[in-house]
């Protein structure tokens, strides 16, 4: 990957011009902040963080979230769309788990950090 000289007009506090020069695209951060803007959700944190751990179809994530079906359904999109979890059919059932991207694995321990919870065995 080629770095490219970005100038800048001053130069007041920025000393290191690698900041800038490898500053992330435009797409990883907004990959980044959508990620993040439907981890901000506590319904749609709880079901991540289960299936960080299972996988599991929709009536079960209900039952162990305390949510109605359609709710969970709906958050699933979200983070499905956000590339956070991905879905498998088995038979007629759909079954949700986190993706396995560093991005997840990175959000899932950061969770766990920050809650100061440990994985279950």
């Amino acid at each position: 990957m080629e770095i490219k000289k970005i100038p800048l007009p001053h130069q007041h506090n920025i000393k290191d011009n690698r900041i800038v020069e490898e500053m992330p695209s435009l797409d990883t951060i907004t990959a980044v902040a959508d990620a993040m803007n439907q981890l901000g959700n506590p319904s749609r944190l709880r079901i991540f963080w289960l299936l960080c751990h299972c996988e599991e179809c929709v009536i079960n994530i209900a039952a162990a979230t305390e949510m109605s079906s359609p709710a969970v359904s709906h958050h699933l999109k979200l983070l499905k769309e956000a590339g956070l979890i991905v879905a498998t059919r088995h038979g007629k059932e759909m079954y949700y788990r986190a993706a396995d991207t560093d991005m997840v694995l990175k959000l899932h321990h950061t969770i766990e950090e920050v809650a100061r919870i440990s994985c279950p065995d």
